[in-house]
C-alpha cells in the first residue's frame, strides 16, 4: 500500500480472542500501551500500531481524510475478517473517532480517551493550523526545548507529578523531529474535519474516558453524550489528560467493563 501503511504492529494475546486495537497519542508509541495490553491480552488480542509519523510508520503530506482511508485499509489487513474493538488516546482518540464514524463496519465498539470530535468552525481550524505550524517549526528547530514547553502545559500537570513521567519523557525523545513535525502539520486538530454534526446519527456503542482534572475534555465528553444516546461517559477520579498512565490499574478495570458493556 502506498501512503500510510503501518510498518510496525506490536501484539499481545491470542488471535482466538476478540481483537482490540490501541492507538497511542502524539509523540507516543505502541510501547506506551504494553503494560496495559499485557493485562487486557488475557481476554483480547491486542494490536498496537505506530501512528503516521511515529516509529516505523512514515508521516505523509497527504490530506487528513486520505491518510485515514489508507490507515483504515491497514486496519482491515491487521484485524482480518472480524471487526475489532478500538481505543485511542488524544491524537489516537481523534483518529479512532474518525475511523469509527467513517468506517463503522470495522469496529464492534470504540473507546475515546481524552480526545475531541475536532473544532466546530473553519475560523477555529485555521487558527489551530497556524498554531500547529508554529509548534512544528519549534519541533524542527529544537526538539528538546519543545518537549520541555509541551509538557509544561497545564494539560500535563498530573502526568508531571506522576512517577511515570521521567520514563515517558525519555521515550518521547526517541521520536524523529522531522516526522513528528509533519504528523502535526497533517494530522493535527486544525486539519481534522469537524465530526460534531455526525454524532447524533451514530448508532454504534462508544465510551468516552476523561480525567476529572482535565476539565476541557470532561466538558467535551458531556457534550458528546448529550448528542448521542449510544455514548457513555466515564470520568476518572484524581486523573488528568493522561489517565491511562496516571492510574493504570483503574484504566484496565474500566476498559474491561466498557468493552463488555455494549
Amino acid at each position: 500500500m502506498r501512503g500510510n501503511s503501518v510498518n510496525r504492529i506490536l501484539s499481545r494475546g491470542s488471535r482466538n480472542n476478540p481483537g482490540l486495537i490501541l492507538l497511542h497519542g502524539f509523540l507516543g508509541s505502541p510501547e506506551d500501551w504494553l503494560p496495559i495490553a499485557e493485562k487486557l491480552s488475557r481476554s483480547y488480542f491486542c494490536m498496537l500500531p505506530d501512528l503516521p509519523g511515529h516509529g516505523k510508520t512514515p508521516a505523509s503530506a497527504l490530506p487528513f481524510e486520505t491518510q485515514m482511508e489508507l490507515f483504515a485499509r491497514s486496519i482491515e489487513t491487521m484485524q482480518g475478517t472480524s471487526p475489532s474493538f478500538l481505543a485511542g488516546y488524544s491524537m489516537g482518540g481523534r483518529i479512532a473517532l474518525y475511523l469509527a464514524l467513517r468506517f463503522p463496519h470495522l469496529f464492534r465498539k470504540t473507546v475515546i480517551i481524552s480526545a475531541s470530535p475536532g473544532l466546530k468552525t473553519e475560523e477555529e481550524r485555521q487558527t489551530r493550523k497556524e498554531s500547529d505550524e508554529r509548534l512544528a517549526l519549534n519541533i524542527e528547530e529544537n526538539f528538546e526545548s519543545f518537549l520541555r514547553e509541551w509538557y509544561d502545559q497545564p494539560l500535563f500537570a498530573s502526568l508531571k507529578n506522576n512517577l511515570a513521567f521521567a520514563k515517558t519523557l525519555a521515550a518521547r525523545k526517541m521520536n524523529s523531529p522531522e516526522q513528528a513535525a509533519l504528523a502535526l502539520r497533517t494530522l493535527g486538530t486544525g486539519n481534522q474535519p469537524s465530526l460534531w454534526s455526525e454524532l447524533a446519527d451514530f448508532r454504534h456503542p462508544m465510551s468516552f474516558f476523561a480525567g476529572e482534572k482535565d476539565g476541557k475534555y470532561v466538558e467535551i465528553g458531556r457534550q458528546m453524550v448529550n448528542l448521542c444516546s449510544c455514548f457513555d461517559l466515564d470520568i476518572f477520579p484524581q486523573c488528568g489528560h493522561t489517565l491511562h498512565l496516571e492510574n493504570r490499574d483503574l484504566f484496565i478495570d474500566r476498559m474491561l467493563l466498557s468493552l463488555t458493556r455494549q
